[in-house]
């Protein structure tokens, strides 16, 4: 055995987080060939698991959980799991938690993000949450008694909610207190097409509008108009879950995400990032980004695994992907369109199908595809090869996004 294989035999690698970026970092050692422990700390009691199906198939009843399909005995990943973890100290390598200090030689930060609560709701009867597996088994009776439910935040957790909850045959009404759905995420004439997404499906969007308060049954709004309500979902964002490093010396970035470098190495030596708590800078698109979604927290962890095994550095400088199912439309998006000079329409966004395209100087740096998947996959790899292309062809719904390059 090599001295360089018996000392990573000896390392003790933690990751904190049981979420998609904590299993697949710690999976991603295994399969890249880590001799040394592994061990994963999950606040949760329940078996690591997957979050996109918590807004459809658990919520609807369709599916009981979403546990990842990972044998961890076999692989010899050590699960410590219903553990809070409180705090860091890098200098001495120990984590603390409620069950006592974890030594560890290599640390991964990988906890997600939390939802943003409605302020005066906390305890209030009725007002919900979805971001756990409690949360949906919490909200699965709601959906089956048939409730009224109110529906705060027309993002992408709110539109998913509202598409269940219609599913269910809820009466379902939508507040907003921008002018338009997804106004955090997407220019206004992306967006605006979207708000009829709603009425079609038998579901109120009320914009410009804001709660004032939630009483039993009802909803106050700041107009003073009350809506029935036997059950109050909140959906208004999610920030990063790092409010536990305070004083670890970790350096923190303006959202509070943990910032990683290009490798997703933190300030602190020794110590990862990875997923919804971690931004990075991203030469491709000439920014750091903080990326919320399921692709993210997939891609990144076999760059962290990668380098905690000292291959040959790997930049992480992703094309960002994620898509949404509402109201029956599959919508997908890729890449970062803060940067374009360009909005091209490839279709009517009255139809059922339809794709947005951005350009920096002719080359795709981002793309909304509604119904167009086959768009989004050449889309997502002309955006990878930062393809220069012909705005003339680009419009043409008929013609291949492919075939439309310089």
């Amino acid at each position: 055995m090599s001295e360089r294989t018996q000392t990573q035999a000896q390392q003790r690698v933690v990751v904190v987080g049981a979420g998609m970026a904590g299993v697949q970092s710690a999976v991603a050692l295994r399969e890249q060939g880590f001799r040394g422990t592994v061990t994963v700390i999950g606040a949760e009691p329940h078996q690591p698991y997957d979050r996109p199906p918590l807004s459809k198939a658990v919520l609807l009843g369709k599916a009981e959980g979403s546990a990842f399909d990972v044998d961890f005995e076999a692989l010899g990943i050590e699960l410590l799991l219903g553990r809070e973890v409180l705090g860091v100290r890098p200098d001495a390598h120990e984590l603390d938690t409620e069950a006592g200090t974890v030594p560890y030689d290599v640390l991964v930060l990988a906890t997600g993000a939390e939802p943003v609560r409605l302020p005066g709701t906390d305890g209030v009867p009725g007002v919900h949450l979805l971001r756990t597996l409690d949360d949906a088994e919490r909200l699965r009776p709601v959906l089956t008694r048939q409730h009224d439910i109110v529906v705060v935040g027309a993002g992408w957790i709110g539109a998913e909610f509202a598409t269940a909850a219609r599913e269910a045959g809820c009466a379902v009404t939508v507040v907003e207190a921008a002018e338009r759905p997804l106004a955090g995420a997407l220019p206004a004439e992306v967006a605006a097409p979207m708000a009829s997404w709603y009425a079609d499906a038998g579901a109120s969007l009320r914009t410009h509008t804001r709660v004032a308060r939630v009483e039993p049954g009802a909803v106050v709004l700041d107009d003073g108009s009350r809506v029935a309500a036997g059950a109050v979902v909140v959906g208004i964002g999610a920030r990063p879950a790092t409010a536990w490093l305070a004083g670890s010396g970790i350096e923190l970035g303006a959202h509070r995400e943990v910032v990683a470098d290009e490798r997703l190495r933190t300030s602190a030596p020794d110590v990862y990032a990875v997923g919804d708590c971690a931004s990075f800078p991203s030469t491709r698109y000439g920014e750091r980004l903080l990326v919320h979604h399921w692709d993210n927290a997939l891609q990144g962890p076999r760059t962290v695994a990668a380098d905690i095994l000292g291959e040959t550095p790997t930049v992480y400088d992703p094309v960002p992907y994620f898509w949404s199912e509402q109201f029956g439309r599959f919508v997908q998006y890729a890449g970062h369109h803060a940067s374009a000079d360009t909005t091209l329409w490839r279709g009517e966004p009255s139809g059922p199908a339809w794709t947005v395209c951005w350009l920096r100087e002719n080359r795709l740096v981002a793309l909304l595809a509604v119904g167009r998947p086959r768009d989004l996959a050449q889309g997502r790899r002309l955006i990878e090869a930062g393809a220069h292309m012909r705005p003339e062809l680009l419009t043409d719904p008929a013609r291949p996004l492919k075939a439309a390059t310089a």
